[in-house]
Order: structure tokens, then C-alpha cells, then sequence
């Protein structure tokens, strides 16, 4: 008689065939099902099918094969209970010591856009994560594998323990009972959002707005342990999420940071990864080529150009102070030219959407700096405001926020009218030439904390005020780093001008146009200072706060 017995069941068949040849070796009977069952027999192993077990053929299409007392008595049956053995011997069962399942690809099947309801449906394991848990609750008795990454360790061990005995030992027992019930965690979200989904596109129409579930899932991969969290004495990981698109973990479904791909440097730390986020948004937010500079999850400067070499030049003439060991992104391909310019600048992390060799082979002579390619940008771009949440992709489309013992949710801040939708309230009108400036503050204005001015001229900033707990200091930092450059640039506020003193503080330095939200009830009081020094100012009907 085998020592052990072993229930492979698999949809995914990578290095089952290795894996079960080798449990075979080891003592272990095989017990499959269906096309995992021809599969080893085709490979020359012995395997016993699943209903010689039980006694009864697998039935309703196969929805039914598992879901038998001569399966679930076999794991779940407690080794140091006289009751349960008497129990299994009584009914002709015997023990199952090991249950190697992955499941039924429901998220890479419902990924795909011609993916029917019904199809999604049949793609619901049930079987499958029923023996799993049943095995991971039973750890304390039986192995659980769901993972063909484990597979190789885990005939190693049990080579090792007991000169080739087979057995698994209790640490792993448990290690692997807990990624199991992480599994079917996963799996069951997924379908849940799926579900969740189907249901308010019937219920309420595809063109619903926004609404969000009674109760929140999420799900989320590790990717990688971090150096080190804000301060280098908290610890940080970083993990990716997992949605019915991602749940298979194609690269390709990703985006953002859960999408970059370091080609060089030391691992990231937690600012490092914040601050890159937020380079990343915005420079994916303009159409133009562009390069951004960020400093503690704040722009320091953002810069228009023909080129990547010159957008990278403006936007260091931008700060040249505080860009000194900040994160740049750039929206373009990195050319040689630009990784000269690049080179001269100590900077953490560079993004960009792809890189030359010739590019690449200068850039690593900075052996400090992190270099990570996210190549499709597009995907960081948000869906417009009234997406639903629950529908296809959204999960990248909301934003969290961790509060003390509960969940701040969110649609991303997106959806500005074009500017010739922009009011103008005052007589005096921008010249055409202001315009791009003040369309490119506005849109800077959006990415930096409240309360926010910005000043541009010739599409680079000159002057950034944020996080400021009022905007006249806002305003005043802005002024003061562009100093005389401020003459004949515009402002953006990221929200509404209450008094005039913003105003008043934008003619002294000579700044040629004003655009804000617009919405106080003292709005007069701005209009009213801008129009006694002929500045044009416009409203956009929209603010931008950012906390």
C-alpha cells in the first residue's frame, strides 16, 4: 500500500508532470480528475481517477466530481481522532494527505471583452476551492499546494525529512494553508467585483454615474519589500492591485508605478515610490512632451519642450535648487541628447516611456540613480469623472486614503472643460499668446497640494506655492521664487480668490493673467481689483483642491 495519497487537480498544468512524477517516487498514490488525470497518464504515471474513489462518474458537465463524502472525509478527517478513522473505515474512505489544485481562470477569461455572462459563469470553480479549504483547515494533517512555485521546495523537503519519506513538515504545513486561503480570498473577490459589476449594468444601465459598493474589497500582490518607509526606521513593502483584469498577473494590465520596470539602480524606498506616482500622473496627464520634477510629492518644476533634452533643461532651470536629488519624469522617449543633459543633475529615480542604448549606457554611469521604464503612459490616465467605480478597470480610477480605523474613496480628480470654456470676468481679455500658459498653470495647478499658485511663462513654471494653510503665502512663494521672471507671467490658484489680496499681490509683480475656479461669494472682491488694474482674470468653474 502507498504511504501517502495525493489529489492533483489542476487548471493551470505548469510543472505538474515533474512534480507528480516526483511525488510518485516518493510513495505517493495519484488521484486526478479529467484532463489533469490524462495528462499524467500520459506522462506514464500510475493515477487512480477520481471516480474509482468515489464510486460515482463525474456528472452535470463536470460541475459535479469532487464534491463527495469519499473526497472531503479523506482530507478533512482528523488523524488523531479514533471517531473520524473509524468513520472513514466504516464507509470504505481512505485518507488524502495532500491536495494539489489551482483554479478555474475566471479573471483571465472575464478579461477578455467578448467574454459572455454565461461563459464567466461556468468559469466559477467550485469544486477546486472547497478541497482547498477543506485542506488548509485539516494543515495540521494535510499539505495544500496551489502554487506551482512551490512545487520544487517542497519535494526537496520532503526528500530531506526522513531520508525520502515524503512527509511535510508543520511549518510548511501551515505556510502553505495560509497562501491558500489568500488564493480563494483573491479568487472570490474577483468574482465578486465581476458580479458586482454585471449586476449595476443590468440594474441601472451602463451609462449609470458613479456609485460605489456597500461593501469594499480589495486585493493586492506584494511586489517587493522596500528599503525603508518614510523614515529609516519604519519598515514598507509595496504592493500592486489585483482586479479581474490583473488577476492573473499579466505585466500588461498594469499601470502606473505597478507598471514600471526598474532597468538600473539600488531598490526604491516608500518616497521614493510616492514621489515617482506622482511624477508619473502628471507627466501621463499632458498630451505635449513634457518633463516633471517632484519633491516630496509636490512638482518643483514642470517644463514644456520640442525635445526630451529640452524639456529636461527647462524644467532644471525651472528649480535648479530643489530638483537636486529629486524624481524627474519625462513623457517622451530619452535619446542620448537628453541623457547628456540628464547626467549633469543628481536626481533618485528617472521615468520615462523608453530609453536608447546610447541613452541608457550614459545614464548608468550614475550609479545612484534609479532608472525605470513604464512604457505605455496612456494607462495613466484616469477615466473621466461619472465612470462607474465597479466598472471594467475602475479600481485604478479611485483614490484611497487611510484615515484611523476606516477608508476615504474616491474618483480620481479629472474632467476640466477645455479653456475655451473658460469665463472670462473681467473686461480686459489675455492675449492669444497667454493662453497655453495659463491652460498649462491651470493643469499644474491641479497636481500640487492645497492650497496651491502657480506661476508659468512660456510653458515652464517659474514659481510654485503649496501645501500652504492660506493661499496670500501661497501666492507670496510662488512671487518670490519666480522674482523678476514673474513679470508678464500668468497664475493659476487651484481654488477660488476670496479677497483681493492674491490679486494685489499678482499686479505688483507685473503678472499678465489670473485663472482660478471662481465660486466664492466675495468673488466680486477679486474681480473687482483685477479690473482696476486691467488684469485679465478667468474663472474655470472648477477647483482642484489637493490634501
Amino acid at each position: 500500500m502507498p504511504k501517502h495519497r495525493v489529489l492533483i487537480s489542476v487548471s493551470d498544468k505548469t510543472g505538474v508532470v515533474e512534480f507528480a512524477s516526483a511525488l510518485a517516487d516518493l510513495g505517493y498514490e495519484i488521484i486526478s480528475t479529467g484532463g489533469t488525470a490524462a495528462l499524467l497518464t500520459e506522462a506514464g504515471l500510475a493515477v487512480t481517477a477520481v471516480s474509482e474513489v468515489t464510486g460515482c462518474p463525474e456528472m452535470l458537465d463536470g460541475r459535479v466530481k469532487t464534491l463527495h463524502p469519499a473526497i472531503h472525509g479523506g482530507i478533512l478527517a482528523r488523524r488523531d481522532s479514533q471517531e473520524h478513522l473509524q468513520a472513514l473505515t466504516e464507509n470504505g474512505f481512505g485518507l488524502i494527505d495532500m491536495v494539489v489544485v489551482n483554479l478555474y481562470p475566471f479573471g483571465k477569461v472575464t478579461a477578455n471583452p467578448a467574454c459572455s455572462f454565461a461563459e464567466a459563469i461556468e468559469n466559477i470553480d467550485i469544486g477546486g476551492p472547497a478541497m482547498i479549504r477543506s485542506a488548509a483547515k485539516n494543515h495540521q494533517f494535510v499539505s495544500v499546494v496551489v502554487d506551482a512555485a512551490d512545487y520544487q521546495p517542497l519535494i526537496d523537503e520532503m526528500k530531506a525529512n526522513g531520508s525520502g519519506s515524503g512527509e511535510v513538515c508543520e511549518a510548511t504545513r501551515l505556510r502553505l494553508a495560509l497562501k491558500a486561503f489568500q488564493r480563494t480570498s483573491e479568487y472570490d473577490a474577483v468574482i465578486a467585483k465581476f458580479l458586482t459589476r454585471h449586476a449595476e449594468i443590468e440594474v441601472c444601465g451602463a451609462s449609470a454615474g458613479a456609485s460605489y459598493p456597500d461593501q469594499l474589497s480589495l486585493q493586492f500582490a506584494k511586489v517587493a519589500d522596500l528599503r525603508y518607509g518614510e523614515n529609516p526606521h519604519q519598515t514598507a513593502a509595496f504592493y500592486r492591485e489585483i482586479s479581474p483584469d490583473t488577476a492573473e498577473k499579466d505585466k500588461t494590465a498594469f499601470s502606473g508605478m505597478a507598471a514600471a520596470e526598474q532597468l538600473w539602480g539600488k531598490e526604491l524606498s516608500y518616497n521614493n515610490i510616492q514621489d515617482a506616482d506622482a511624477a508619473l500622473r502628471m507627466s501621463a496627464s499632458f498630451a505635449e512632451p513634457v518633463a516633471v520634477a517632484v519633491k516630496h510629492a509636490n512638482p518643483c518644476g514642470v517644463a514644456m519642450g520640442d525635445t526630451s533634452a529640452q524639456a529636461f533643461e527647462r524644467v532644471y532651470e525651472a528649480d535648479p535648487v530643489s530638483i537636486f536629488g529629486g524624481i524627474v519624469a519625462l513623457n517622451r522617449f530619452i535619446d542620448a541628447a537628453a541623457a547628456e543633459a540628464i547626467t549633469k543633475v543628481h536626481l533618485d529615480v528617472l521615468l520615462a516611456p523608453g530609453f536608447s542604448e546610447e541613452a541608457l549606457r550614459k545614464l548608468k554611469t550614475k550609479k545612484n540613480m534609479r532608472i525605470m521604464v513604464v512604457p505605455d503612459l496612456s494607462r495613466n490616465f484616469v477615466t473621466p469623472l461619472g465612470m462607474s467605480p465597479t466598472a471594467p478597470g475602475a479600481l485604478s480610477n479611485l483614490d484611497f486614503k487611510r484615515v484611523q480605523g476606516g477608508l476615504l474613496v474616491q474618483s480620481w480628480d479629472h474632467g476640466d472643460k477645455p479653456w475655451s470654456a473658460w469665463k472670462c470676468v473681467t473686461k480686459a481679455k489675455a492675449a492669444p499668446e497667454l493662453m497655453g500658459d495659463l491652460a498649462f498653470a491651470w493643469q499644474v495647478a491641479a497636481h500640487v497640494k492645497s492650497n496651491a499658485v502657480v506661476l508659468v511663462k512660456n510653458g515652464m513654471t517659474i514659481g510654485i506655492g503649496g501645501g500652504q494653510t492660506n493661499r496670500i503665502d501661497a501666492a507670496r512663494i510662488a512671487i518670490n521664487a519666480a522674482g523678476e521672471k514673474a513679470c508678464g507671467a500668468v497664475m493659476a490658484s487651484d481654488g477660488f480668490l476670496p479677497f483681493d489680496d492674491v490679486v494685489q499681490a499678482a499686479v505688483a509683480a507685473d503678472i499678465g493673467a489670473i485663472v482660478q475656479p471662481g465660486g466664492s461669494i466675495r468673488d466680486e472682491l477679486s474681480i473687482k481689483a483685477a479690473a482696476e488694474a486691467g488684469l485679465p482674470m478667468y474663472f474655470t468653474g472648477m477647483r482642484h483642491f489637493r490634501h
